[in-house]
């Protein structure tokens, strides 16, 4: 039996074919994908349910029941869900790349690879494969493969960064030769990589560096880099060029030889204005700055991100005084409040990275969920507490608080049941520890 593709069809024609034959698991399955694609994941998970008990045996019902319960954050009962599904069909490029996804999000990287080897034996040519395979190497710390296979984004349909033309440098010497580094992926991307560019000085060339308007500042004056464009603009002359994402692997980066962060450019005054900003230290206050959202367009922000409520329970703590950093759409959780006196809302008042970099630079500590703040302040050297998700972005590994990109930083997370609520009280546990040394 086959199902019908959820492209060809809409809600309301399964609907009425299903009035026609109830007992249609590929029609009750197709139903389900085209309402989980309006986020009604709860109904979605049903509709496949139905299905399979009409179709027990339909490896793409177990797969998109599998798929819609790894959205769920049900890691487990979609891996069970997928292990059925490979059962019955375990030649299928889909459904070894889709059990391959929730494997990941589950924690079984290793698991994960082995799937995705499995695919490519069969579609050795994908790059969708390719890249999640990528993505499970370097969550399980595996960095030399990881990187090399992190090339395959370069391929997938939903890279949208601009690719130069010519040639790509391969890491050998220049010679004077000038090489583009262009840019890629958010701001704290490029906070990351930044490390790597003073490092190409010993490739003896010139460097052109592709940065974002927002943080050219506050990555002024990096050793090594000698014209810098703004994304968008015409590209200059230059003989190879290289993302800013592909230096680890042009560089040899392991594990053990993660580079530190670059030391960012803080001006005087930007530093006068955070001063005035966060007026003068008191003896026993504790200043914390707080984020608790990256940029709501990127796709996993849903679950690195949380609310401000629940920061609102560091405020019981004495001593501390609570600072936002908060930008875009999010800040406008602080209006819900009904006062302005609990949280001091410093997110208007910063115009770029620079700015707020040197705000962070005179704060006591960060306290934030995963976003381009972190890299900031990990790069500044100071005390960020980042609080991330069961499977967080892959430089923060899968276990333990600490991570070699960034030596200043404190990771909390989360249990695979996606929940916050023990994160934050062992937040605030921790707070209460650190304002009582810091009075």
């Amino acid at each position: 039996m086959n199902a019908p593709t959820a492209d060809s069809l809409s809600v309301d024609l399964l609907e009425r074919m299903l009035a026609a034959n109830p007992r249609d698991g590929g029609a009750w399955s197709t139903l389900g994908v085209l309402l989980r694609r309006t986020g009604q994941l709860h109904a979605a998970a049903a509709c496949h349910r139905r299905g399979l008990e009409f179709a027990p045996e339909h490896p793409g019902v177990w797969s998109n029941l599998g798929n819609v319960l790894t959205e769920l954050g049900c890691y487990q009962e979609a891996c069970e869900a997928h292990k059925q599904a490979f059962r019955i069909a375990p030649h299928q490029t889909s459904t070894l790349f889709n059990y391959s996804i929730s494997l990941r999000k589950s924690g079984r990287f290793a698991e994960a690879v082995k799937m995705l080897d499995a695919a490519l034996a069969i579609d050795p040519n994908s790059p969708d494969i390719r890249w999640e395979r990528a993505l499970s190497l370097l969550q399980d710390g595996d960095y030399p493969a990881g990187f090399a296979a992190y090339e395959a984004r370069l391929g997938i349909a939903s890279y949208r960064n601009r690719i130069p033309p010519g040639a790509q440098w391969d890491g050998s010497p220049l010679n004077g030769r000038n090489l583009l580094i262009s840019t890629e992926q958010g701001f704290g991307d490029t906070l990351l990589m930044a490390r790597y560019l003073p490092l190409l000085q010993a490739a003896g060339g010139r460097i052109i560096f592709e940065c974002h308007k927002e943080l050219q500042r506050v990555l002024a004056g990096l050793p090594g880099v000698d014209t810098v464009i703004a994304p968008g603009e015409p590209l200059p002359a230059y003989d190879v060029h290289a993302s800013i994402m592909s230096l680890p692997r042009l560089l040899g980066t392991t594990l053990d030889t993660v580079p530190p962060p670059v030391p960012l450019t803080i001006q005087p005054a930007d530093r006068a204005k955070a001063t005035q900003l966060l007026g003068p230290g008191t003896p026993g206050v504790f200043r914390i700055g707080i984020v608790w959202s990256g940029r709501v367009t990127f796709a996993e922000n849903k679950r690195r991100a949380t609310n401000l409520d629940r920061f609102l329970g560091f405020i019981g703590v004495p001593g501390v005084q609570l600072y936002s950093l908060q930008k875009g759409p999010p800040e406008e959780q602080l209006a819900s409040l009904g006062t302005d006196k609990l949280i001091q809302a410093l997110g208007p008042h910063l115009n770029d990275f620079a700015e707020t970099a040197a705000v962070v630079e005179q704060l006591d500590l960060i306290i934030m969920t995963d976003s381009s703040v972190a890299h900031l302040a990990g790069s500044l050297g100071r005390p960020v507490w980042n609080l991330v998700q069961y499977v967080p972005y892959w430089i923060y590994g899968f276990q333990g608080p600490h991570t070699p990109w960034y030596p200043s930083m404190r990771l909390f997370r989360q249990g695979m049941d996606e929940d916050w609520d023990p994160v934050f009280a062992n937040v605030r546990t921790a707070l209460a520890e650190a304002a009582a040394r810091a009075s």
